[in-house]
């Protein structure tokens, strides 16, 4: 009995523990511009759409959906990065950001991934390889339990655009709807937005009409901009 508590009481604290995802900013055409994975403490690390580590730092707008220009506030905890003897395609780059490791894809791996964040803490880090389309080869596949899917290149309406993150889905307008804002995010996950169309005043078609640029959706904060 007392072993089986145990076992609990460790998977609730790997549970808690895991890294989930934070943001992501997209485009009004549904170009993925970041996403952001979050560690202890509030700390947060951007990642591309690529691979590459960006900005990370504490998040103090966690919570708010009324700032488009937000910052990180500086980390001052321990930051560690691979020495000059460690493999070409990962020197100098953070290996530790508080207790939470960052791996990368060595050169001996995949000439096309070295670089390449494999993993940060717990979360693996995959990519679309050379058996996918070629529009979408070296962008991250998947982060953790979180897979990151793009419509086709061949869908003539939203070929290369974001189609989900993880469990939300991501809509558009098709090439049939007024020009103004076709090809546009409709909708993220149950959150609309609707664009003044071509037929309003010229400064206003394509802009956006109703809907908040920020919402949170099954816990992570999508930004669109």
């Amino acid at each position: 009995m007392k072993s089986f508590l145990v076992v609990c009481l460790l998977s609730i604290t790997f549970a808690t523990q895991a890294q989930r995802l934070n943001k992501v900013v997209m485009s009004e055409t549904g170009d993925l511009q970041s996403i952001a994975v979050e560690l202890d403490e509030n700390v947060v690390v951007n990642i591309s759409p690529a691979g590459e580590v960006g900005e990370y730092g504490i998040d103090i707008y966690k919570g708010r959906t009324d700032r488009m220009q937000e910052r990180l506030e500086q980390y001052t905890g321990k930051v560690d990065r691979y020495t000059d003897l460690v493999d070409e395609a990962f020197r100098g780059k953070i290996r530790y950001i508080g207790m939470k490791e960052l791996t990368y894809y060595s050169s001996f791996e995949d000439v096309e991934l070295a670089g390449k964040l494999k993993s940060i803490g717990t979360a693996r880090i995959e990519y679309y390889n050379k058996y996918d389309e070629a529009a979408l080869r070296g962008k991250i596949k998947r982060i953790g339990s979180n897979d990151i899917l793009y419509y086709s290149s061949f869908d003539a309406s939203f070929g290369g655009k974001v189609r989900s993150i993880g469990p939300v889905q991501v809509s558009y307008y098709t090439n049939f709807e007024d020009k103004a804002f076709r090809g546009k995010v409709k909708s993220i996950g149950s959150f609309n937005f609707v664009y003044y169309s071509s037929y309003d005043r010229k400064e206003l078609a394509g802009h956006l009409k109703s809907g908040w640029r920020i919402h949170y959706v099954n816990g992570i904060k999508f930004m669109l901009k």
